[in-house]
Formats: structure tokens, sequence, C-alpha cells
């Protein structure tokens, strides 16, 4: 009977040992998205960096105001070229960069759109600038998707519009030499990369700012 509870207590412990090695593992992965960087890293100028760190002062004020996710927020200068990541994940409490990508801008519903062009009607195709709330993710018909809500008048008809955040396998997973794929309206990024964000959206019990942004 002692050497039955002897080996039964010697499960418990083998179990819970494995539990806690899994549990830290899952953190470890989760961890790994966290990875923090310098702007230089990405390419930034000292002028697109002082730029992301001034809306990102407007992004702290709506964030705490609003009840939002207050530590990270999603920075999309689309000033920069398409090739090059524009798309940050941005720590307000650091004031730091932790990961970034690539991400395409809306067409206007040309074949190619030479240049920037935004709008906020119904069908035009553009990117809308302006702060979004990150909804409920989604299957769509580009798989993984989130719902996007436009908090300013220059991008209120976003959900109107079908405007959500989504990957597609046209846009490269690292920088590239010429401009990437254009979107209708979306912001689009890597597969890959999705699945960095939606790790983030995912386990933050508040919603999350994304913030689209000229330089002008």
């Amino acid at each position: 009977m002692l050497k039955t509870v002897r080996n039964y207590l010697f499960l418990l412990v083998v179990i819970a040992a494995l539990a806690w090695v899994s549990s830290s593992a899952v953190q470890k992965r989760s961890l790994s998205v966290w990875a923090s960087d310098s702007p230089k890293k990405y390419g930034l100028t000292d002028a697109a960096y002082e730029k992301m760190k001034s809306k990102a002062v407007e992004a702290k004020t709506f964030v705490q105001q609003k009840g939002y996710n207050s530590t990270i927020c999603f920075m999309i200068d689309m000033s920069l070229p398409s090739s090059q990541n524009r798309f940050f994940v941005y720590n307000m409490a650091k004031d730091s960069i932790y990961n970034a990508g690539l991400v395409t801008h809306g067409r206007c519903n040309q074949y190619w759109l030479e240049g920037r062009k935004y709008g906020n009607t119904v069908g035009c195709g553009c990117t809308s600038l302006g702060k979004y709330k990150i909804g409920n993710s989604y299957q769509g018909k580009f798989g993984l998707a989130y719902k996007l809500y436009g908090l300013d008048k220059t991008n209120n008809k976003a959900y109107e519009r079908f405007v959500v955040l989504h990957s597609h396998e046209c846009v490269p997973e690292t920088e590239v030499k010429d401009e990437i794929c254009q979107s209708d309206g979306c912001p689009t990024v890597s597969a890959p990369f999705l699945q960095k964000l939606a790790t983030i959206i995912d386990q933050s019990k508040q919603p999350i700012l994304l913030y689209t942004y000229d330089q002008n």
C-alpha cells in the first residue's frame, strides 16, 4: 500500500513538472513576439521616428481616455515606401518599437496607384488615415482577419467599406527592393506577421489601437 502511494505521488510530481515546462515554453514563444529593437534597425530616419513618437503622444491620450490597451498600439506610416517596414508594434510605455512588417496601401480603384491618395467613401478603394479600433477576428476570404472600426471623420466608413486587417500571399515577409502589391483599402500584411499580431491582439484584455498616418 505504501509503495502504491509513493508511486502515485511520484506520478503527480512528474505531471506537475511537465505542465510547468509546457507553460514555460508557451510563455517563451509568446515573449519572442516582443523582441525590442532600435528604430535604426528598421531604417527609420530621425524625422520618421520623431513623427511616430508625436503620434504616439496622441495615441496615449486617446487610449487612456477610452479604456484601450495603454501599453501597445500599432502604428502605420503611409509616407514610407511599401517595400519598407512601415507597420510598427509600438510600446507606448517605453516609447520603443517591438516589431515591424510590410503593409499594403489602397490603390483607389486604379490598376496601380502612383504616390499616395486617401479616401473614406464606400467603394473608393483607398486607404483611410486615422485611428482604428481592432475588433474581433473571423475567417474571411483571405483567412484570418480582424474587423476594424474607424474612429475619426477621415475613416469612420471603414466598417461599412469592409476595411479589415488581414494577410495575403502577395505581401513578402521581409523588405524588398520594389514596391509591393496594393489593396482595396485594407492594411494587408504577410501571413507570418499577422500571426505575430494575432498573438498580441488575442492576449490583450482591452482593445488595441491601430493608428494610420502620413508624414504631412
